[in-house]
């Protein structure tokens, strides 16, 4: 057996812990999650395009946070509590009413919304270290042979943000070795000819490479050997699911379970 966790494990670990934190709806919980996420994502020697993923991931929850504080500043009902200043209020329609612009803004309507999208963040950071600890051509392998088109297909879409992102870097990479800045939105078309150029290139080479195999030309299907879990791994799903009926301190002992596991378990895939 390779010396890597079966992706399947790692997804479900994931899907787990994203509900565990939705049940828990703590900041506290979710710092901790999100530091012991990072780790595992850190200490993974794996160098693809989408290592990267838990990344783009806690970008993307930073985002969400600071929309949502904003959407609290400016768009909200009235929330009582300490008030920390006022906006110029706008007022609706009678049958918008409860709805305003600007207002009042309190510290405990702040404080909630921002404990709300916290741990909404925290969730979209778990599917986040699914993707970067897991090479989608492993979960391609692991997939039954009665799903293996299907899975095809859903690899190859799910594959195209993370060859997007390896791609717009190779391109800007090239830029700055030609001296050209290439960082501001304005710089978007120097960005997107190359990027449509090499998509539309890699396309080309993936349907003649699928051609040149003979998929989809053949009923008969090949043979494989299925990559079956271990103890360790059932011991880890296991804690997963006990965590979720469990609550309380379970869920820190199903957080750090692949962690424990690291002298017996690489914790990076490379394909």
């Amino acid at each position: 057996m390779a010396n890597t966790l079966h992706p399947g494990l790692w997804w479900l670990w994931s899907l787990s812990l994203a509900i565990e934190l939705a049940k828990a709806n703590s900041v506290l919980t979710t710092c901790i999650a999100i530091a012991f996420m990072g780790l595992l994502v850190i200490t993974s020697t794996q160098s693809s395009p989408w290592s990267g993923s838990y990344w783009v991931a806690l970008k993307l929850g930073t985002w969400i946070i600071a929309i949502r504080l904003c959407m609290a500043i400016f768009v909200g009902v009235p929330y009582p509590g300490r008030t920390l200043f006022t906006l110029p209020q706008i007022s609706f329609p009678g049958w918008m009413s409860g709805i305003h612009l600007g207002g009042v803004v309190t510290a405990e309507r702040l404080s909630i919304t921002f404990h709300e999208a916290f741990v909404m963040a925290g969730v979209i950071a778990c599917f986040g270290v699914a993707t970067s600890l897991t090479s989608p051509h492993r979960v391609l392998r692991s997939i039954p042979v009665m799903f293996y088109e299907f899975g095809v297909a859903v690899v190859i879409a799910t594959s195209l943000i993370p060859q997007f992102v390896a791609s717009i870097t190779r391109i800007r990479q090239a830029q700055k070795l030609r001296g050209q800045s290439g960082g501001s939105l304005r710089n978007w078309k120097r960005i997107a000819i190359p990027l449509l150029e090499e998509s539309l290139a890699r396309a080309l080479n993936l349907a003649a490479s699928m051609d040149s195999r003979g998929y989809g030309f053949s009923r008969k299907r090949s043979r494989y050997r299925i990559q079956r879990w271990q103890i360790t791994e059932y011991a880890i799903a296991l804690l997963s699911i006990i965590a979720l009926v469990t609550p309380g301190w379970m869920i820190y002992i199903a957080m750090i379970s692949p962690l424990i596991l690291k002298r017996n378990f690489s914790l990076a895939f490379n394909t």
